[in-house]
């Protein structure tokens, strides 16, 4: 049967682009419909989409296939947005005022517009996570009521690309798809994985990406710090290939024996790794390039936690994405930071209910786009499709009668061979012509055939005379 209420949701990311489809139910809960994953490596770098077609190909792909799972037409979507292009700016505004000034709502709304005018060479403003307000000297949230003679507003600018933006609508337009709205895929992320004590307390979320790894900086419930970093588990994968092992083999043996940091547990290592029948690696080598990758990525992460929120984070270190499933990542971060509240976020807090592996799957690479869908509230689905409908619109190998052409009776079948075009109507004769015909040809019928030519002259003649006197008698009256 086909869904007829729906939301479709679609994460760009740079290993894959995920599509998900689903409804909200009345507890609240999600139930997940249909999930697509197609390969974005070749066209998509860093989150930032680089070979139109091939995008416009892969949205199509998507699309047609959750299309064709949901039995219905599919008029828009939400989408997810991040990546390199994404980052945040710290903007303060200041206004003075006359003495005794009490805040009022319109001075605030002023001082909101004022930085949304603010451009920035080539970015433009996507979103804007208001921090406080400095009244006089006094940090307020809301300053409205507040007697003051200088009101200060702070301000975290989220801005990308404008390119990045264009590209993307085209993609969109030609794959024939509206984009409903887009969402910042962080904040969406923070918004599925995050508890509200977590916020509230202070917390860093990181996003462990194939290419990029996404940092949001979290205290008093207020986004303090957004930055995508262009690292992820694919250079450590290209580290390993580095020893002349190729892509594929490289990310199964990061996969199944990588490890952050030295093993904790103290088991045993093997002296040496299988590349293939012919040829092992050392585990102590393999293990200091990906501990060497790993801790480059770290660094990263901990340098762009601005120093005033570094010793606030009451809530710790949440950890997600695909890259958060490598063995030990976790202590390698505690390591570092000195922080000892890690927590791994493999799944969303929302409740989700589905018969789809991808979609229940505890290992934080569905995080992202399940936030996207619950954040959706529009219905995305259109007509109703035809499983079984061909190209000649027949159903189950019966032919359906066509769609009448205009002028067709509502009792006659359309594919009936059309009429041709109606003969002439003889004009009315008249009755007194008619009757004086009918006379002349019975006599002359009834004459008989064996009589002399002379009697046969006769008969003619008074015929004749019968016709001239009514044809008389018609242009008399007339």
């Amino acid at each position: 049967m086909a869904a007829k209420d729906f939301i479709v949701a679609i994460e760009i990311g740079s290993s894959k682009m995920t599509g998900i489809a689903g409804k909200k139910d009345l507890d609240g809960s999600i139930s997940v419909l249909a999930v697509v994953k197609e390969d974005s490596s070749s066209f998509i770098r860093k989150g930032v989409i680089y070979n139109i077609n091939q995008t416009v190909q892969c949205i199509s792909n998507i699309i047609k296939k959750l299309s064709a799972t949901l039995k219905a037409e599919i008029v828009k979507v939400y989408v997810g947005v991040g990546g390199q292009s994404i980052r945040s700016i710290k903007n303060v505004i200041v206004k003075d005022l006359p003495e005794g000034t009490i805040v009022t709502q319109d001075m605030v709304n002023e001082l909101m517009d004022l930085n949304r005018s603010m451009s920035y060479q080539d970015y433009e403003i996507l979103d804007v996570a208001v921090q406080e307000y400095k009244v006089d000297s006094q940090l307020q949230l809301s300053p409205v009521g507040i007697q003051c003679s200088r009101l200060e507003g702070n301000f975290l600018n989220i801005v990308w690309r404008k390119m990045f933006y264009d590209n993307l609508n085209t993609c969109f337009d030609m794959a024939g798809v509206a984009i409903a709205e887009m969402f910042i895929a962080p904040l969406a992320l923070a918004d599925s994985v995050l508890t509200d004590a977590e916020k509230r307390s202070g917390c860093v979320l990181v996003d462990l990406g194939a290419d990029t790894t996404t940092v949001s900086v979290y205290y008093k419930n207020i986004l303090r710090h957004l930055a995508v970093i262009p690292l992820g588990g694919g250079n450590i994968t290209k580290d390993i290939a580095s020893l002349q092992i190729e892509d594929s083999v490289a990310e199964k043996m990061k996969l199944k024996y990588a490890s952050a940091c030295a093993d904790a547990t103290g088991a045993d290592v093997p002296a040496s790794y299988p590349i293939d029948s012919e040829r092992n690696v050392e585990s102590r080598k393999f293990a200091e390039i990906v501990e060497g990758r790993q801790l480059e990525i770290i660094e990263n992460v901990w340098s762009h936690v601005p120093s005033e929120y570094a010793d606030r984070l009451l809530g710790g270190i949440i950890l997600t994405g695909g890259g958060s499933n490598m063995k030990n990542i976790d202590k390698a971060f505690s390591n570092y930071t000195n922080i000892e509240k890690i927590r791994m976020a493999k799944y969303v807090r929302l409740q989700v209910t589905s018969k789809i592996a991808d979609a229940t799957a505890h290992d934080g690479m569905m995080n992202t786009v399940l936030g996207l869908l619950a954040g959706g509230n529009m219905n995305c689905a259109g007509e109703e499709t035809s499983e079984t409908q061909d190209l000649f619109g027949t159903n189950g190998g019966t032919r359906q009668p066509a769609a009448p052409r205009p002028g067709d009776s509502p009792t006659t079948p359309a594919d009936r061979p059309a009429a041709t075009p109606a003969q002439p109507q003889p004009k009315p004769v008249d009755k007194r012509l008619q009757a004086a015909n009918e006379a002349a040809t019975g006599e002359a019928g009834g004459e008989d055939a064996e009589k002399p030519a002379k009697e046969k002259k006769g008969g003619a003649k008074k015929v004749i005379n019968r016709l001239k006197n009514f044809f008389k008698d018609m242009v008399t009256e007339e």
